[in-house]
């Protein structure tokens, strides 16, 4: 079976090998086994259900959340030649009974269906009688009540092990820590799954965070620094913002569209196709967007707000990147962000085991915004990756933040606010650090008490620093049943007593982004071409988006950037030439194999 899975995958696939792991789960879930694979995105998760769907009796069943994703998938696997169809709510009765009677004949090797769709009894009944070859369940952290994406439906997929015992399933994910992959494991009845879980580095990703001080003028002026006429994705935490981010974007002469579920149906649609199928766009949108995207060349991935856990990060950076080429994770934080999130954890009306985990979740994603250490190998250490070295491409290794011996400027800012009462915000005790003359400190005389323009020699931002750090580290509560009034903790005391030593990342003033060279896939992707090898390159794109608008599809859905690099390099004459190029199947061959020959051989 190793045989005819690697056959499969240079023939209809067009690559040379597996990557990774993916031989050994396609071999285990081909001999029937059930298995849970964790694989950072762009990793190739999709072979590892597809190539066994392939090659066993019957049809795969594909359970993925994204009906509005389900075409372009379809699309992408008509275009290498495999019996793909979906059934979701956008089709009519008689197109899904057209797709029921091909899954009955077993003229299907791979069919997706939504989780809502699959539980009705009307999917569960046509599947019993249908030749199953395997289950995958794309996107299995969605399963998580504790999650990021939690679905309520992917609950009842323990139906699929109770009701098709003898059908392997094979549950896949790009982010899960311990608790997640345990819940995965429980809820889903995979006991008895093997594990296979892949390094989650993404070492083409550069993550970089800033202090915020104007979080949309410090998005342009990176995005006009770094990434102009790139696609990208920008994060807010509201609708309202992100309408009102995109409009700024656009304003500025960046092409920007926003997406949230407040949106009209129809809207969110067309604006997801435009970025899918542009080359330009930037999504500004909430965390409805973006799971199971497959678009190959986001070259950035931007926060405005701070996300809630490493997870939700983790999953909206790794959109970045997919096709190898270097891209950004940028993202704006600040004090505000620290309170808003604290907030909206202590308003909701989840039961306290809840809250105390996401407040966990909190606290492991400020560490990672105020470490003074390589990020990168902060996040892998979260999921696990305990041995990374400092990776030498994120902007604490790029340029590493001064530490300094923060006890007496936390002692300073701690008695402040036990003077004032723990009755005040932030603002106010600031105010009284800096010994400010302002009508509420006369009101309240609090120009008399000790720690009154203690803290005169720094400013209001490097004050802001220390607090929110200071939150961070656990020693400051915000109430915000008293108008967001500061109030010590426990773990203060040490700190007020000299018995702990408190370390805090310098403060240093936003600086202005510079203008660098862009590292755009088009820059990577021409990196090492001659000037020959270019000139068929950008050829080969043009007829690429003439080829896709032809078929209504994305261009990557046609073939790569990376692929037509290969071809550009290779300079085929023949359609011998061409067979062999990664990303070249024998459909795609058939396909185009004639036109890209004739095209490369008029431009010799």
């Amino acid at each position: 079976m190793k045989h005819a899975a690697l056959d499969l995958l240079q023939t209809v696939f067009g690559y040379p090998a597996f990557r990774g792991s993916q031989a050994d789960i396609i071999d285990h879930v081909i001999q029937g086994g059930d298995a849970l694979v964790l694989m950072p995105t762009g990793g190739g998760k999709s072979l590892c259900y597809q190539i066994p769907a392939m090659l066993r009796n019957g049809v795969g069943v594909v359970i993925s959340p994204l009906i509005a994703l389900m075409q372009d998938q379809v699309d992408a696997l008509a275009e290498v030649g495999v019996r793909a169809a979906f059934l979701n709510s956008t089709q009519t009765f008689q197109q899904a009974l057209a797709i029921e009677q091909k899954m009955r004949k077993g003229e299907l090797d791979l069919v997706y269906v939504a989780p809502e769709r699959l539980m009705t009894q009307r999917c569960l009944e046509l599947l019993e009688i249908c030749p199953i070859s395997l289950f995958a369940i794309d996107e299995a952290h969605c399963v998580s009540q504790w999650g990021h994406d939690f679905r309520p439906e992917y609950i009842k997929l323990s139906v699929l092990h109770e009701r098709f015992p003898h059908v392997p399933r094979i549950a896949l994910t790009a982010t899960a820590d311990q608790a997640t992959r345990a819940e995965i494991i429980s809820r889903l009845q995979l006991e008895n799954a093997l594990q296979f879980v892949s390094s989650f580095d993404r070492p083409n990703i550069r993550y970089r965070i800033v202090e915020k001080a104007n979080g949309k003028h410090q998005l342009l002026d990176f995005l006009q620094a770094e990434h102009v006429d790139d696609a990208g994705i920008v994060y807010c935490l509201s609708r309202k913002k992100v309408e009102e981010t995109a409009e700024f974007l656009t304003q500025n002469g960046i092409p920007a569209l926003p997406y949230h579920a407040g949106l009209d149906i129809a809207i969110r649609t067309q604006n997801q196709a435009r970025f899918l199928r542009e080359d330009s766009i930037v999504m500004v949108a909430t965390i409805a967007f973006g799971m199971g995207i497959d678009k190959p060349d986001v070259r950035f991935v931007a926060h405005l707000d701070l996300p809630k856990s490493i997870e939700g990060y983790y999953q909206e950076t790794g959109r970045a990147g997919r096709d190898g080429a270097p891209a950004n994770a940028w993202m704006s934080y600040g004090l505000q962000d620290v309170v808003q999130q604290r907030r909206m954890i202590d308003e909701s009306e989840a039961d306290e085991n809840y809250k105390r985990l996401q407040s966990g979740k909190l606290d492991a994603m400020l560490a990672l915004c105020e470490t003074i250490h390589c990020r990168r190998s902060h996040l892998l250490s979260y999921f696990g990756e305990t041995d990374s070295k400092p990776c030498g491409n994120c902007d604490v290794c790029l340029h590493p933040p001064i530490a300094f011996d923060a006890t007496v400027v936390t002692q300073q800012l701690l008695s402040a606010i036990y003077r004032v009462d723990q009755r005040f915000a932030a603002g106010h005790v600031i105010d009284v650090l800096r010994g400010m003359d302002t009508d509420r400190i006369r009101q309240w005389r609090h120009e008399q008490i000790s720690t009154f323009g203690i803290g005169s020699d720094r400013s209001e931002a490097e004050w802001r620093a220390i607090l929110r750090q200071s939150i961070a580290q656990g020693y400051i509560s915000v109430d915000y049943d008293s108008y967001n009034s500061l109030k010590l903790t426990e773990t203060a005391r040490p700190v007020l007593k000299g018995q702990h030593k408190v370390q805090m990342r310098r403060y240093e003033k936003p600086q202005k982004a510079q203008k660098q060279k862009r590292i755009s896939n088009k820059d990577y992707s021409e990196a090492d071409l001659s000037a020959g090898a270019r000139l068929i390159f950008e050829k080969l794109r043009a007829w690429r988006m003439e080829t896709a608008r032809l078929h209504n599809v994305p261009a990557y859905v046609i073939f790569h950037d990376a692929t037509l690099r290969d071809i550009a390099t290779a300079n085929p004459s023949s359609l011998t030439d061409l067979r062999g190029v990664s990303g070249v199947g024998e459909k795609k061959l058939a396909t185009y194999g004639e036109q890209i020959v004739e095209l490369v051989s008029s431009l010799n």
